[in-house]
């Protein structure tokens, strides 16, 4: 373990942890994840998500499926971003996830300031969530792995904007290739696309 994560907020229950992937991302999805660790749950390069390589976040993966009480990936689209905003999306990406839980959670772990209740569960948000407590670092790597994925498979169907690079992040790249092919119908048509110094 990094040593900074801490294995639960309150020791003796089932603490899920949650995190999103792909917010502030103008094509693809929004995914979240909602992990469940065992007690003691410990790996040396687990962290952030955001803070590890691509190689490192591979190898968590594994272990955290291998080794986590239970665990969920969720998934929403382009299209229902654009209807209900891209919070309300990413808080229904986690319910999404907890959904998928084989193993009731007592207390929600989320990373980040805003969140609707679940169900009857009590939940604590917190910000930088992912660098402080290990089930939503694990959380965090599950969302980033699954999302990354899916942006390399459609950027075979796309190659023009660097998805397998950007993952549909605002780059400069990404931002060009819009502004001289248009949206995609993977594109969140209520996200600014072209940028500020674009022309189109």
């Amino acid at each position: 373990m990094k040593g900074h994560l801490d294995n639960f907020y309150k020791q003796g229950i089932l603490e899920a942890g949650c995190d999103e992937a792909g917010r502030g991302c103008l094509a693809g999805p929004v995914y979240a994840a909602a992990v469940i660790l065992p007690p003691g749950f410990m790996h040396p390069l687990l962290n952030d998500s955001k803070q590890m390589s691509r190689k490192n976040r591979d190898i968590v993966r594994k272990a955290i499926e291998a080794e986590a009480v239970s665990y969920g990936v969720c998934a929403i689209q382009p299209e229902e971003i654009d209807r209900i905003n891209i919070l309300n999306a990413s808080i229904k990406a986690m319910h999404g996830a907890l959904d998928m839980l084989g193993a009731a959670p007592e207390l929600i772990l989320v990373d980040g300031n805003r969140f609707k209740p679940y169900r009857d569960i009590p939940h604590v948000c917190m910000i930088k969530g992912d660098s402080r407590f290990a089930s939503i670092a694990a959380a965090s790597v599950l969302a980033k792995c699954y999302r990354d994925e899916y942006m390399e498979r459609i950027a075979d169907e796309y190659p023009r904007y660097g998805w397998n690079k950007n993952k549909g992040y605002p780059t400069k790249e990404h931002r060009e290739a819009i502004n001289m092919f248009g949206p995609t119908p993977y594109h969140r048509k209520s996200f600014n696309l072209y940028g500020e110094n674009l022309l189109f």
